[in-house]
């Protein structure tokens, strides 16, 4: 298995496994079962989400600030009382409906910025993911008939990440932690020594109850991305346009999905390129749920990457294209993160390894010694 989501067998059952084939699916499914409850899965790629969907949705916010009014406020077509008419049809609700006042669409707006920004640096996680699936959604119902598929993904991920612990990596949370634990280890151990095993028990079901949610919606993310892939694969098998290979063309002449027309007159003029993209990108999105538990899955994750970059390059749609390469991260082991890390780690040491060589030689002229740079 070549992913982090799936849990590695527990120490309990793998001791118990080798007494004997009596009951071997039993003890598979309970070192499962052991492992979905006792540890969450896939941190450092619940923090890549919550990272990337934060800045996608904070970019996207700062982008269309000079436009908020005519795409959410007042001014907009698509009024607030015709939003709540449709409200009460569809069951949708949104805080941008609750009043018609312009100071209190500039204070949503405002909250929404900071929200995202939170979120993306992972800001008392827990309360934050839930505010920014609130004002996700709100925008979203707000101009329901302007989204694309990149605003639908980005409003169910939204919904997932509240039941991740994507706070635990890469985030201020995690900083506010670990100086936490330096700093009072002592201190705890006092104050569980007094509590006794109550709160022992209050921990251990808080554990599990977070290690269950996480591991869940870690799970129904790589389910979605998977149907989305698997069900839009399908359905251009369906179109004769992808059978013969010219659905690119189509898509490159339309005036719509064009925002350098020179290019994509340049890129139509290869025909045979054309037609191999469009048979690859079917292949790909059919193929993809069936190789993420193999090695297979690295080449085709850097085939859907170039794919989703020249998507919002030919075709403009660069939020679409940013959900999906956000999404395909859910995907990649915490092995591969933690790699990264280091190598980052690495890379500024030896960026600043030409300054630490200068500190450290010995001065030409007599001047007073210095002291050792901190931390």
């Amino acid at each position: 298995m070549e992913t982090d989501l799936v849990p590695a067998p527990h120490p309990r059952t793998a001791r118990t496994a080798g007494a004997g084939p009596a009951h071997p699916l039993p003890d598979r499914v309970r070192a499962t079962l052991d492992a979905l409850t006792e540890r969450p899965v896939s941190l450092y790629a619940a923090a890549v989400l919550r990272i990337g969907y934060g800045l996608a949705y904070l970019a996207f916010l700062l982008r269309e600030f000079p436009h908020r009014h005519e795409i959410w406020g007042p001014e907009s077509p698509w009024t607030p009382e015709l939003a709540r008419q449709l409200f009460d049809q569809t069951g949708w609700v949104s805080i941008l409906t609750l009043s018609d006042s312009r100071a209190y669409f500039e204070s949503c707006y405002a909250l929404a910025v900071v929200a995202s920004a939170l979120f993306t640096l992972g800001w008392r996680t827990r309360a934050v993911s839930v505010l920014f699936a609130v004002v996700v959604a709100s925008f979203h119902g707000r101009a329901i008939f302007m989204t694309d598929g990149g605003d639908n993904l980005i409003l169910l991920m939204a919904v997932y990440l509240v039941l991740t612990a994507c706070g635990r990596r890469w985030s201020l949370d995690a900083r506010r932690t670990r100086l936490r634990t330096c700093a009072g280890a002592e201190e705890h151990m006092r104050v569980n020594r007094i509590a006794g095993g109550l709160r022992h028990h209050l921990r251990t079901s808080r554990r599990t109850l977070t290690a269950v949610l996480h591991n869940c919606g870690m799970f129904v993310i790589a389910a979605q991305v998977c149907f989305l892939y698997g069900s839009a694969g399908l359905y251009k098998v369906q179109g004769g346009s992808w059978g013969n290979g010219t659905a690119l063309h189509y898509v490159l002449n339309l005036d719509l999905f064009r925002p350098w027309p020179g290019l994509s007159l340049m890129v139509d003029e290869h025909d045979v390129l054309i037609a191999i993209a469009c048979y690859l990108t079917v292949l790909l999105q059919v193929a993809f749920p069936f190789v993420l538990f193999g090695r297979l899955k690295y080449p085709v994750l850097t085939m859907l990457l170039g794919m989703h970059l020249g998507i919002a390059v030919l075709m403009g749609l660069p939020l679409f294209s940013g959900a999906m390469i956000i999404a395909d991260a859910v995907f990649l082991p915490d092995r591969f993160y933690r790699a990264l890390g280091r190598l980052a780690q690495r890379t500024a040491q030896g960026a600043g390894s030409g300054k630490t060589a200068d500190a450290s030689r010995p001065p030409r002229a007599p001047v007073p010694a210095q002291s050792e740079p901190a931390g």
